[in-house]
């Protein structure tokens, strides 16, 4: 019994890893947001689609799902575009502590959505949370990029719990690699006008960060994070990787030379507290 709960665990921190090399990637690659997300969601599903072939899994959906997968996928498609803002006009640290808010409102509001039990301490981290931010924040000023890409962050934040909530019910139901492709069909379809901006000569230095992003981050990583939803609350899974605003900041600071300053650094400590201290209630 240990041993599987230790390899679950492991599969949720290797999926956080993999997830968070989206801050460096989506640092790096110099498009308009909308066209990165666009080629990095075809990738994804032509990569899926070979995958899921391979192994013959279905990808027929009761319609009483099929809503709720659509809106799965468009908050996913939302999360990512506001997410790729905020890297895009602030920093990968102030994006990804931003992002990560998305724990705290997850808990908040899964037993509003889902109906599950409440916890008293939810108002104590989300409390952690507020103060983290506040600090996080230089001023209030929409003229400040920095103010600008925590806005994104903490929208970003809200479509990604609010796409986690509405999957959960759903994973115990469908293969996991299933459900991550018609979400990303879901977001290569919306995004399609996105073509307007493809320029081949920009396009193509970007193409192997490209493909790590649909393959690394979004193949292997968020397929594993949504696998994990089976043996997790959508709250749980979402506190227990807390060590996702570390590993994009480490990363950050390896190939992009990015440093925090000392608010961020405050800040960031604040809103990560509040997860851990959450994720080891959830742990007893």
């Amino acid at each position: 019994m240990k041993t599987h709960h230790f390899n679950q665990l492991f599969q949720l921190n290797l999926a956080v890893l993999l997830i968070s090399t989206s801050g460096v990637l989506g640092r790096y690659i110099d498009l308009a947001v909308p066209l990165t997300i666009f080629i990095r969601a075809l990738f994804s599903v032509i990569i899926l689609w070979c995958y899921i072939k391979f192994r013959g899994y279905s990808l027929q959906v009761k319609q009483e799902d099929r809503l709720s997968i659509l809106l799965s996928g468009l908050f996913m498609g939302f999360h990512w575009m506001t997410y790729f803002y905020s890297l895009q006009i602030s920093n990968v640290a102030i994006a990804l502590i931003s992002l990560y808010t998305f724990p705290v409102i997850t808990a908040l509001l899964e037993p509003l959505i889902l109906g599950t039990k409440f916890h008293r301490s939810h108002i104590f981290t989300g409390l952690f949370v507020i103060i983290g931010m506040i600090i996080l924040t230089p001023e209030i000023d929409l003229s400040s990029n920095y103010f600008k890409g925590i806005c994104f962050g903490v929208l970003s934040a809200l479509c990604y719990a609010l796409r986690n909530i509405i999957l959960k019910p759903k994973v115990h139901s469908y293969n996991q690699s299933s459900l991550m492709f018609l979400q990303m069909l879901v977001v290569t379809v919306i995004l399609i006008p996105a073509m307007y901006h493809f320029k081949k000569g920009e396009v193509a230095p970007f193409l192997p960060a490209l493909v790590t992003l649909a393959l690394v981050t979004t193949v292997f990583g968020h397929t594993l994070f949504v696998k994990s939803l089976k043996q997790f609350s959508a709250s749980s899974a979402s506190l227990i990787s807390s060590m996702q605003p570390i590993y994009g900041i480490l990363l950050a600071y390896l190939f992009l030379n990015e440093q925090p300053n000392l608010n961020t650094f405050i800040g960031g400590t604040l809103v990560i507290s509040a997860v851990v201290i959450e994720s080891l209630r959830v742990n007893k």
